[in-house]
């Protein structure tokens, strides 16, 4: 997930934006304004099918948990699609903002956040599928100027390594090269002084620069800007006329607004809107739910276009879903990240195919089932998204409902002081913000009655008495499990002597200092 860098500091203790969530009842008022479609297959005839009363239901369901959450947790507006058994549900909620009385509908447009990244790995994909592309190659193949600080790495890093976030270099470069067509050719050129972290290809992390670069290979592949080319490799040919990254290529039309949360109540911020140009390949693009619900269609419909034209291979398609590299967590275990999609265990086997999209006043969730034949999306104009959307996106209540599947097991442990011993420690996290500035957060792990807790440290260095914190309980191995709130999941990763070096916490690797 895309964030600003004061945003990743709240995921420095607690993961966690989301362990202060509460697990959401179902009581609560609806917000006013909803409106929108409910479609089933059979809708059009005149009877419904039981399969479309059945969907009817469970949507009905999951309808009441969103409003009563968006009115507990500060959210104005929403919209979801859900493609159930063939069966389509879209829907808006609320209103476009605080300060206005326009409801959300299906065709209000949201910032998707880094869900972009799988449009960027979608448009690979259509590269490889026209012979343009080896996923195998390396990317100085196709991007000779590629430098990072360890040249080894840059000679040898392919392109499946960039979609599956193992490049192993520093992943939260969130510079701003402007507004020019050169704004991404800049970034990559800045990627020189990059540090790798770890061996490309041994350890996924959440890597946004190399996304970045993934979007830079497509423009130089196809032989225009990087925006051209993914609205000619994916957005046309689905027919997403709702989705594009530069707002006035969609003038008419109607935009949510961004809003902070104060003191429990949303506050719009139009500042919050503002994302540079050279992060559009991994968070930059906005779209609706009725467009979200046609690339639903696609990834579960076999990769064919709305008129039933091929447009990836089944093979090609399969591996977007289903050939994951290294594991791990991102507030869920993961199998691992297959090209620009995370894949996602179950308790049944079954794999749920997933991404998400953060940016400060739009959060915003997407995961599909291809063997459930089931796929979800909502669009939120709030930071109050965050409390909403983990009982949606972590949590498996949607999941069990209409895809019955769940997640795999995470009993907290009681463990002793001595094998908790070995987590213990300060653990520090750099990021590179839109100005170019490295920020080191830092954070303390302690031993605490049988448990962990994560304490957030200052500037000076101590961690004050009203610091925040969060408690963690191993279960299987080096996996951890939020005890407070939301029960996102981390893990702690070893060196290769074995000892612990890293805590892998919302995807991005905290490195053991002490």
């Amino acid at each position: 997930m895309l964030r600003r860098s004061a945003d990743i500091a709240a995921l420095v203790v607690a993961g966690t934006a989301v362990a202060g969530c509460a697990a959401e009842d179902r009581a609560g008022s609806s917000p006013t304004g909803s409106t929108g479609t409910t479609v089933a297959a059979s809708s059009r005839g005149t009877a419904r099918s039981a399969g479309a009363t059945s969907s009817d239901a469970l949507f009905a369901e999951l309808d009441d948990k969103i409003q009563a959450a968006m009115a507990r947790h500060a959210v104005p507006g929403a919209a979801v699609a859900v493609l159930h058994d063939g069966h389509e549900h879209v829907r808006g909620y609320g209103t476009l903002s605080v300060d206005s009385s326009v409801p959300v509908d299906e065709h209000s447009l949201f910032r998707i956040g880094s869900t972009t990244k799988t449009f960027t790995g979608t448009a690979v994909m259509r590269l490889v599928e026209a012979g343009k592309v080896d996923l195998d190659a390396t990317v100085r193949t196709y991007v000779p100027e590629l430098s990072v600080a360890d040249e080894a790495v840059a000679a040898q890093v392919t392109v499946r390594q960039l979609l599956n976030h193992t490049a192993g270099w520093l992943g939260d470069v969130l510079q701003d090269f402007g507004r020019g067509d050169d704004a991404t050719a800049r970034y990559v050129a800045s990627m020189a002084d990059v540090p790798q972290l770890t061996p490309v290809g041994s350890t996924f992390f959440y890597n946004n620069a190399g996304f970045v670069l993934a979007g830079r290979l497509v423009e130089k592949v196809h032989g225009t800007t990087y925006e051209k080319a993914v609205q000619d490799l994916v957005l046309d040919p689905l027919g997403l006329d709702e989705t594009r990254y530069f707002t006035d290529e969609l003038v008419g039309r109607t935009f949510a607004a961004s809003h902070g949360v104060v003191e429990g109540k949303a506050v719009m911020d139009p500042s919050l809107w503002y994302l540079p140009r050279s992060l559009h390949p991994t968070g930059g693009l906005i779209s609706s739910a009725r467009d979200q619900m046609k690339y639903l269609r696609f990834h579960l419909g076999g990769g064919t276009g709305p008129a039933g034209e091929r447009l990836l291979r089944p093979e090609l398609l399969s591996a977007m879903h289903s050939q994951p590299g290294p594991g791990g967590t991102l507030y869920v275990e993961l199998d691992g990240y297959a090209m620009s999609f995370q894949v996602r265990p179950t308790a049944e086997g079954v794999n749920v195919v997933q991404h998400g999209g953060d940016w400060p006043g739009q959060r915003s969730g997407f995961l599909f089932v291809p063997e459930r034949n089931f796929g979800m999306t909502v669009l939120t104009n709030s930071d109050g998204g965050l409390q909403l959307l983990p009982d949606l996106f972590i949590d498996d209540w949607a999941l069990s409902r209409f895809a019955g599947v769940h997640n795999l097991p995470a009993a907290p442990e009681d463990r002793t002081g001595a094998q908790l011993a070995p987590y213990a420690g300060r653990y520090a996290q750099d990021v590179v913000d839109d100005t170019g500035r490295t920020v080191t957060m830092t954070s303390d792990v302690a031993v605490e009655g049988g448990r962990l807790r994560i304490r957030a440290v200052g500037p000076d260095g101590r961690v004050a008495a009203d610091a925040a914190s969060a408690d963690l309980a191993l279960y299987d191995g080096d996996y951890a499990v939020y005890t407070t709130g939301i029960a996102a999941r981390v893990d702690f990763v070893r060196g290769p002597n074995g000892d612990v070096a890293w805590l892998r916490n919302a995807a991005r690797l905290q490195r053991k200092i002490a």
